[in-house]
């Protein structure tokens, strides 16, 4: 006697007497139709959970590449100074408090050669308005390359160190700055540098050895007399005292 046992797509048989089970081959048009959309869906099943890792991955490459934000300075006013209102052309101060600044981000300078960027570190430099005694350690000036009055250009800023900045620009003697040309910052971690900007301090430098030429000679010693000089002043007393012996026996 057999039992018939249904299973997912097939329908096995089982054999009390010698306790072997084996597949029927009798399945019907509406069960094979069930058992194809079952497969499907399985295979569907397991195709998502063989990509689900995958586009995980991708999204986290991509979450990373976006992950920095370029920040255009004063928006679409960009970076100019109305020589004639002496009034920069747009409330920088306003336009940075409602950013959020992270390592990785990028200051975007849409500027010409009229106005400068001066980056800081240093409060006082920034108050002063001038990059003129300021430190080479914490201040720099960005140009781009040319002295023709009035070019366009665009300055980018890479952000790179976590806490306070100040940038102005210090033309016209320092009055840009202190007309409106200038904001501060302060830069978060985020999510930290991208691996092109995140490299290692350049080593200390070390002073490169001497030539030959230049390698301290060995001692000289000076000789102020002969080394046999005792000799010959020996030989010559023995002279004169041989002379001396002669003349007095000759006396006599």
């Amino acid at each position: 006697m057999l039992f018939s046992i249904p299973y997912l797509c097939h329908e096995y048989n089982f054999n009390p007497s010698s306790h072997l089970f084996f597949r029927s081959s009798n399945v019907s048009s509406n069960n094979s139709a069930h058992c194809s959309h079952m497969t499907m869906a399985m295979v569907d099943s397991k195709v998502f959970l063989f990509l689900l890792p995958v586009a995980l991955f991708f999204n986290s490459a991509a979450s990373q590449s976006t992950g920095y934000t370029n920040h255009t300075v004063g928006g679409s006013a960009g970076w100019f100074f109305d020589i004639n209102t002496q009034k920069a052309s747009a409330d920088y101060s306003a336009w940075a408090a409602k950013q959020t600044f992270n390592l990785g981000d990028t200051l975007v300078f849409n500027t010409n050669t009229n106005q400068t960027v001066i980056q800081t570190y240093n409060a006082t430099t920034y108050r002063n308005c001038t990059a003129d005694y300021a430190s080479d350690d914490d201040t720099f000036q960005y140009q781009g390359g040319s002295n023709e009055f009035g070019k366009a250009m665009t300055i980018t800023v890479s952000l790179t160190l976590e806490g306070q900045q100040y940038y102005f620009s210090d033309a016209d003697d320092g009055s840009q700055c202190l007309n409106g040309m200038a904001f501060n910052i302060k830069v978060g971690h985020g999510i930290g540098l991208p691996p092109s900007l995140n490299q290692p301090p350049p080593p200390p430098y070390v002073e490169p050895p001497s030539t030959v030429e230049d390698a301290e000679s060995p001692p000289i010693t000076v000789v102020t007399s002969s080394p046999n000089g005792g000799v010959r002043s020996s030989a010559g007393l023995f002279l004169a005292v041989s002379v001396l012996v002669m003349l007095v026996l000759h006396l006599v």
